[in-house]
């Protein structure tokens, strides 16, 4: 397994995969995660996610385009296909996620999946919120999520 880490305007963002993208995972209260035991520092096959992930952060960069390889189970690649939808700078609530992948009353099931995301960021879970506006939970802690919103908001220069 190949890892390589980014610098975030938040901290180091780790990344994982054997030929593809398969995780990212945030830093902890500030400090960097490591990665498991066997892994192989490569940037080579995340150069492509790296240099996306850097235009995203400039705000050069509205939507990825990556191919990655995630694991997860039917439900959860349901909501995850749909979070790939949400438009840039935009912001829905858990039940509409739900209502968007035809199951209305799994809301709080589209919410655990969200927190299983894998990669966050490119799988935009971030821009997922409670039905009442608020900020709800984030792998990556809150003020991430309202740091990744923020970004957002600005407009994209290209």
């Amino acid at each position: 397994m190949n890892y390589c880490y980014l610098q975030a305007p938040f901290g180091k963002l780790l990344l994982t995969g054997d030929k593809l993208l398969e995780s990212i995972e945030f830093p902890v209260q500030g400090t960097k995660k490591k990665p498991g035991v066997g892994f192989i520092y490569n940037e080579k096959p995340f150069l492509q996610v790296l240099k996306q992930l850097k235009a995203y952060f400039k705000g050069e960069l509205t939507k990825f385009d990556l191919e990655f390889n995630i694991q997860g189970t039917k439900f959860q690649k349901s909501v995850w296909r749909e979070l790939e939808t949400i438009e840039y700078g935009k912001t829905i609530s858990y039940g509409e996620v739900a209502q968007r992948i035809g199951n209305p009353k799994a809301a709080r099931a589209v919410g655990m999946a969200n927190n299983k995301n894998p990669i966050p960021i490119i799988i935009p879970c971030h821009r997922v919120i409670g039905k009442d506006g608020s900020l709800t939970g984030f792998g990556g802690g809150l003020e991430i999520k309202q740091y990744l919103l923020e970004l957002e908001k600005n407009e994209c220069t290209h």
